[in-house]
């Protein structure tokens, strides 16, 4: 009765809410997120293994294994999303061992599960063997597009509202999938199948067997650590998600400063357009980028057996992005000089001023202190000039800049370099090469990025890995182990393919790295416009 009572009083919190409270031990909240997610959950899992008794362990195993790794839920509003990529990877995981009992978590749920077994059992009097058999034969034929919102139709009593939020589909979509849905099943079979979907929906013993399940099992690691409980672990996830954001934004305030000082550094109407055309073209490859990602994603979600094909056009597109980044910096660096050169040759008048002048000391700044032959900083604030050769010096900055410690600027090489495209030994940029290869594009010894290519990869898109890859809503592709919604390699989505990943030692350093890629992007770009400003804009 206990846990009913508290289960009353927190069910109407939002999903945020209930995982706070969930990461602080109380088991009453991850009832209601259970209670709220159950049908979607075993309904997802039905629709791809076509057996209730399976659909639903499966569905059981994937709450419990969410109770357990509840602690690396980043984004808790995100929890419904999650959930269900938990329930494909166990899906993946039945399909690929092709076994008749799910593994994961078995011995605790068998051991706990039994009161919510006998009401299983006495329910599933209503819907005989052969019954089951002739329901899946023939939803078996739709395609999973139009399997998965009929099934939970008739699980929701009929309600389209329903289905809409809980697969995150307009009404309108729902109403034309059911109705192509109707349309693909037999006339003779669609009474059968409304009538037989209806017994199928859990009781209040699902939610009772999970419970049972994660009673003996502690609160996530998180929530232990945190020993003043979800107040604490909300301000975790506070700063996370701020520095993940700053993250994300970095690289647009970066180009931004970037813009800005190309800006100044212009004198004539067919510079600044230049600037904006090659901006305009930087932005729009990573648009497509972006949205053929997020594209490849959606149709391997609604053609699953053919994931293998969109991860491999997932690293095709990564290689078009890179290689169309380095022919834009290419062009930025040889294009830059040759316009410069014409445009003084055509418009004299603009390039009177003493900072104009080739040789100006306003256009660059070369410390006069030497280490083993190289100026301790050198920048470079003009438009580049042809003849020039690229900066160089132990920190240097500007349209292509050689470091022996630090550089900055659309191309920048050395030990730690920041730029559009970099490459050192931490190199950050839109194209980061490095054995610390951090970017849009990371590549290196270990490579995090939206993609990442690497001995071990970390990315948000698509992981390529020797050793390990791990993503967080796309492809993952490995020889050892692969941490993903579509996964390929010998370990797939279990502990073993987590700790052969180091998610843990990831875990502990990850807001660090979000902190200094913030800091190592930014500032640089915000210290040389300012410096462009001061010394190149026209007054």
């Amino acid at each position: 009765m206990n846990i009913f009572k508290k289960r009353m009083e927190i069910v109407d919190y939002n999903d945020a809410a209930l995982v706070m409270a969930s990461l602080g031990g109380n088991r009453a909240a991850f009832s209601e997120i259970v209670t709220r997610y159950q049908n979607l959950l075993c309904s997802l899992a039905y629709s791809s293994v076509g057996d209730l008794k399976h659909s639903e362990d499966i569905a059981q195993e994937a709450f419990v294994e969410a109770w357990k790794k509840l602690d690396t839920l980043c984004e808790p509003e995100k929890l419904k999303s999650w959930l269900c990529g938990i329930v494909r990877f166990k899906v993946s995981h039945f399909r690929r061992k092709e076994l008749k009992q799910p593994v994961n978590d078995a011995d605790d749920i068998d051991e706990h599960g039994g009161s919510y077994l006998d009401q299983s059992e006495l329910e599933g009097e209503a819907i005989s063997a052969q019954q089951q058999s002739l329901l899946w034969q023939t939803l078996e034929k739709l395609p999973e597009t139009y399997r998965e919102p009929l099934i939970l139709f008739y699980r929701e009593q009929c309600s389209v509202e329903s289905v809409a939020e809980q697969l995150d589909l307009s009404e309108d979509t729902v109403k034309q999938r059911l109705s192509r849905g109707r349309k693909l099943l037999q006339s003779a079979m669609i009474t059968f199948v409304e009538d037989t979907l209806s017994k199928t929906k859990q009781g209040t013993g699902f939610a009772l067997s999970v419970l049972a399940a994660i009673n003996v099992i502690s609160p996530p690691a998180k929530a232990t650590a945190l020993s003043a409980g979800a107040v604490k672990t909300g301000s975790l996830i506070k700063w996370s998600g701020l520095l993940v954001t700053l993250a994300s934004l970095s690289g647009l305030v970066s180009s931004f400063f970037g813009v800005r000082a190309a800006l100044d550094q212009s004198r004539t109407q067919r510079e600044r357009r230049n600037v904006i055309l090659t901006t305009s073209l930087f932005f729009g490859v990573a648009i497509v980028y972006v949205l053929g990602m997020f594209g490849l994603t959606h149709i391997a979600e609604n053609h699953y057996a053919d994931a293998i094909v969109y991860a491999v056009a997932s690293q095709a597109l990564v290689l078009a992005f890179v290689a169309s980044y380095i022919i834009l910096m290419l062009r930025v660096l040889k294009g830059n000089p040759k316009l410069r050169a014409l445009e003084r040759e055509v418009n004299p008048q603009a390039f009177l001023s003493d900072a104009d002048q080739i040789g100006a000391k306003q256009r660059e700044y070369k410390s006069r202190f030497c280490l083993a032959g190289a100026p301790l900083f050198h920048f470079r604030f003009g438009t580049a000039e042809q003849g020039d050769k690229p900066v160089f010096g132990w920190v240097a900055g500007g349209d292509q800049a050689y470091g022996l410690l630090f550089a900055w600027g659309g191309l920048a090489i050395a030990p730690i370099s920041v730029g559009i495209v970099s490459v050192g030994v931490i190199s950050i940029g839109a194209v980061g090469v490095g054995l610390l290869g951090i970017g849009t594009i990371g590549i290196g010894l270990i490579a995090l990025g939206a993609s990442a290519i690497g001995y071990k990869a970390y990315a948000s898109f698509s992981a390529l890995g020797w050793d390990s890859a791990f993503s967080g809503v796309g492809f993952s592709i490995a020889k050892e182990a692969a941490l993903g919604p579509f996964s390929f390699a010998k370990q797939i989505n279990n502990d073993q393919a987590a700790d052969i990943a180091n998610l843990s030692l990831m875990g502990q350093s990850y807001l660090w790295i979000l902190a200094a890629i913030v800091i190592l992007v930014v500032v640089p770009a915000a210290w040389h416009s300012n410096k462009v400003r001061q010394r190149m804009r026209n007054k």
